[in-house]
């Protein structure tokens, strides 16, 4: 297959690394392939100034257009950046707040601080429903127990955080809400039918496409109902006859990490790759850090296109939504190392966003 399809290839992953520096490997793959973007998790994360560099370095993992630099920062107990980083406290407390000027506060002064370091997407608003108690994922995660207080501050969250020139991303479609189970070890169930989730589980994802949302990541869910043979990422009924087709979203589907047990304790990595590809994702999560995985994945799905399995009508797709989002939120100059390195101290964890931090923390 020709080079310049194998760097389309790349787009279609954002990877991952251990250690607070990239990895010769990563850069390879990032040489071969032109990788879509990476993802921080604490344990590449220290002082904001290596933070800013880390992600100065690997945004220019990308060759044809930046590469995404994501994270998991939504607050509580979700929180890769530590102190000096404003330490938020979860997202229920806006919900219990229900303050539309607190949440816009929070997600600008937030967003400001990703960028300040050079972060560009954020896995976040989280816009499932927390409608069980029991739920050990997602609890004080969620904005609320109820659809229409999640769709309006989530649109809000959404709206806010991209006014500031940061992507967001909802998640999980199409809805980890109401389950018993953590889908990092297990595959949950949800047991719905199709009415009450469209009445219910896919309101705040309706709310959240009317505000612009760049991104929306799936969830690793069993929802037979729709499906009652794959997970929702890997499921064409979910992804693209519902989340595209049907709620009309014309944004970046993004899987969750394929690494979880939800989905790789029944699929390979790789094979799970071609599957949420085929099924209508966009891009795919692979999370633990182990670049040779990667790289597999990446010749798998290299390999699907070659055999047909994933048509070139597909990747195309999926390649013109990534660019789309990648102009509309990465197009001209990027700031400079030095820019960044000296403006990021007035921003990261400034009096005003700890005082933010500290009226959200009066609903815990």
């Amino acid at each position: 297959m020709p080079s310049s399809v194998r760097q389309e290839i790349g787009q279609l992953l954002i990877g991952s690394f251990t250690g607070q520096t990239l990895p010769v490997e990563l850069r390879a793959l990032a040489r071969e392939f032109d990788l879509g973007g990476v993802i921080f998790f604490s344990r590449n994360l220290d002082v904001p100034e290596q933070v800013a560099e880390l992600s100065f370095e690997s945004e220019a993992l990308g060759v044809a257009l930046p590469a995404w630099v994501s994270v998991d920062q939504e607050g509580g107990r979700v929180a890769r950046l530590r102190e000096p980083f404003t330490r938020w406290p979860p997202m229920a407390t806006l919900g219990r707040a229900d303050d539309e000027a607190l949440a816009r506060r929070f997600a600008h002064a937030l967003a400001d601080e990703l960028l300040a370091v050079g972060i560009t997407l954020d896995y976040a608003p989280v816009l499932d429903i927390h409608t069980n108690p029991a739920n050990p994922v997602i609890g004080d995660r969620a904005l609320a127990g109820n659809a229409a207080a999640v769709a309006r501050l989530g649109a809000v969250l959404v709206e806010a955080l991209q006014a500031r020139g940061l992507a967001a991303c909802g998640k999980h479609f199409p809805g980890h809400g109401d389950t018993s189970t953590d889908s990092h070890l297990e595959l949950p169930l949800v047991e719905h039918p199709p009415d009450r989730l469209r009445a219910v589980e896919f309101e705040p994802f309706r709310a959240a496409i009317a505000a612009g949302v760049a991104s929306i990541m799936t969830a690793h869910v069993l929802v037979p109902s729709l499906d009652d043979a794959r997970p929702a990422t890997l499921s064409p009924a979910i992804v693209m006859r519902l989340l595209r087709e049907e709620l009309g979203f014309e944004g970046v589907i993004i899987s969750d990490d394929l690494e979880m047990k939800a989905v790789s304790a029944r699929y390979a990595v790789p094979d799970a790759a071609v599957e949420a590809i085929r099924a209508g994702c966009d891009a795919v999560l692979v999370c633990s850090g182990d670049c040779d995985l990667q790289g597999r994945t990446l010749e798998a799905l290299v390999r699907a296109v070659e055999e047909g399995r994933i048509t070139r009508a597909r990747l195309d797709d999926a390649l013109r939504r990534g660019r789309a989002a990648k102009t509309r939120f990465l197009a001209g100059a990027r700031p400079a190392l030095g820019a960044r390195v000296r403006a990021l101290r007035a921003h990261v964890g400034r009096d005003e966003h700890q005082a933010i931090a500290q009226e959200m923390a009066a609903f815990l």
